[in-house]
């Protein structure tokens, strides 16, 4: 039996007895009989700035059951890699935005963590990790944020020029910092949010942030808002909620919810397409992720918002928990996806880094 065979096999049928020491957050409050919470500590978190070690392992098929095969859905295989480090406080990686060129990234850790650094390319695929950091999230104060009761659990991120928002999903908090003042130095400062954010729940809140940039033709009428999906925080009708914050016209709208999946992270395309990466996850299949397309121009206050799924994949596939997607736009004029995992700190889990081009 293979290695990703014997993986998989563990993962969909022995989980369950694993449960104790598996119930980080790959549970992610997502299975019909949840699994018990994760203990509120953060026993990885980044507590100084330092330079990080970090070895990647190619990896050359998406499905390795047929590994001819480099379409699904509407996204061609490009490349992937599995991340590790001897560094304690690497992993838990739920957001990531990358620049223009698709080099240098910003990642945030669940456990109040910064992480940057640059991608290395060889005939267009990714072969390793540079000039890599970590540093730690700072409040207001200039204290790591995780001295502060549950405010460890950083699971989102977007970026407008030099300002950056990262949602708290424990406290349904957005902290905003000017990487013109210090880069991840910086001190965070909390922003005001409407109160249906407030009262998300405290484990499927605040789970993806985009900001949708001024002076589009297309994003003209959100033109500065900072859009708030949660994760699991439903609506009367079972959809999930999502919320326009600032620009001209806040308020809140809800993504339609189908098969059960949930929110963990998007992306805006420059077409003007929204992007949401959504996940579920059962002791009995494993973890399930797909992207659906949103139309930018149907987002409204009061809408009810659906799109189709362009991309599917399960366990048979090289997917764990994929909580991270960004997009850059390649000399060529191709679209890339950018997906990487959470894995939890959990010696069950990976962490991947993974890159698709947009077909259609």
């Amino acid at each position: 039996m293979s290695t990703h065979s014997s993986r998989r096999s563990f993962l969909q049928y022995a989980a369950a007895g694993f449960s104790t020491l598996a119930a980080s957050r790959i549970a992610l409050a997502q299975a019909p009989a949840e699994p018990p919470p994760r203990a509120l500590q953060v026993e990885n978190a980044v507590t100084d700035p330092v330079s990080v070690e970090v070895n990647a392992r190619p990896i050359p098929n998406f499905e390795p059951r047929d590994r001819t095969r480099t379409r699904f859905g509407s996204l061609e295989y490009r490349s992937g890699l599995v991340l590790t480090s001897p560094y304690r406080g690497f992993g838990g990686l739920s957001g990531i935005r990358l620049d223009a060129r698709g080099e240098r990234f910003l990642a945030v850790s669940d456990q109040g963590g910064w992480f940057t650094g640059r991608i290395r390319y060889a005939e267009g695929k990714m072969v390793g990790l540079d000039e890599v950091e970590a540093a730690p999230l700072l409040g207001a104060e200039g204290r790591p944020i995780t001295e502060k009761r549950l405010w460890w659990d950083s699971e989102s991120i977007a970026r407008d020029g030099s300002l950056v928002y990262v949602g708290l999903e424990r406290v349904n908090q957005i902290l905003r910092y000017d990487f013109a003042r210090g880069g991840t130095r910086a001190r965070g400062e909390v922003i005001p949010v409407p109160a249906g954010v407030r009262r998300l729940p405290s484990n499927k809140g605040l789970e993806a942030l985009v900001v949708v940039p001024k002076g589009k033709d297309h994003s003209l009428p959100l033109a500065g808002t900072l859009i708030a999906f949660s994760e699991r925080g439903l609506d009367a009708d079972g959809n999930l909620t999502a919320f326009l914050i600032g620009g001209p016209t806040p308020g809140q709208f809800s993504v339609r919810r189908t098969e059960k999946y949930d929110i963990s992270d998007a992306v805006l395309l420059p077409s003007g397409e929204l992007l949401i990466l959504e996940r579920k996850f059962s002791w009995f299949t494993g973890v399930n992720i797909r992207i659906r397309s949103i139309p930018l121009k149907s987002i409204a206050p009061g809408a009810l918002v659906d799109g189709p799924a362009l991309f599917v994949a399960d366990l048979g596939h090289e997917i764990d928990n994929m909580e991270g997607i960004d997009a850059h736009v390649t000399p060529e004029g191709e679209t890339v996806l950018t997906l990487i995992s959470d894995d939890n700190f959990s010696m069950l889990q990976r962490t991947l880094l993974l890159q698709f081009t947009l077909a259609e």
